[in-house]
């Protein structure tokens, strides 16, 4: 079975069989509790789709582009449950689901595919799918009124797991392998290192 696991937006996570059977989703759109969510989220799924720990043979985790911390959360609990379990860990762009979302929702559509979801500051993360292609071309920042044009677009404030899931089981069909297991940063996290000590004044 393969559990995927995506914080780039809100949490989401989902338990899939190798042939595409949903067989358990649990989201929640808060975009600030992702380590209080993911550990419930993740022994609800398994209990909907009554299964135990032990049936995971795969771990897919979403590894963004998505706001420093949130992101860290999520893929940290997927590489632990793969490690716990002795599962494989896959790692995924977390706008493939997107894609494959949309795509899966629009199968006639013609032409290239840009998704983008909130990268905060006033700004959004966008991925560029060429029509066929399950890789997205491009990864980039835009502020809403510089996004670059396609023929479709798919604005989303959440990433499915399931179809996260779904994407990489299009990949294994086509013989693709997985990303690099680097997560997806298109700016630095907002805290900074201290100059130092503050001085303490009477």
């Amino acid at each position: 079975m393969l559990l995927a696991i995506d914080t780039s937006a809100g949490t989401d996570v989902a338990i899939v069989t190798p042939h595409g059977r949903v067989l358990g989703e649990l989201r929640s759109s808060d975009t600030r509790h992702h380590a209080e969510a993911v550990g419930n989220a993740i022994q609800t799924v398994l209990a909907q789709a009554g299964l135990s720990p032990q049936h995971v043979t795969q771990v897919i985790g979403g590894m963004g582009p998505g706001p420093f911390t949130g992101l860290r959360v999520g893929v940290a609990a997927a590489r632990t449950f793969a490690f716990a379990r002795g599962a494989r860990f896959i790692p995924m762009p977390s706008h493939d689901a997107a894609a494959h979302d949309w795509r899966a929702a629009h199968p006639e559509a013609n032409g290239d595919l840009l998704v983008s979801t909130d990268a905060r500051r006033g700004e959004l993360a966008c991925s560029r799918y060429e029509q066929g292609l399950l890789v997205a071309s491009s990864c980039e920042l835009h502020r809403p009124d510089a996004v670059p044009g396609a023929a479709h677009r798919f604005d989303t404030r959440t990433i499915s797991a399931a179809h996260l899931a779904l994407a990489w089981l299009d990949r294994e069909v086509q013989g693709l392998e997985a990303e690099p297991n680097s997560i997806v940063y298109l700016r630095g996290a907002d805290a900074v290192p201290s100059n130092g000590p503050k001085r303490v004044t009477g």
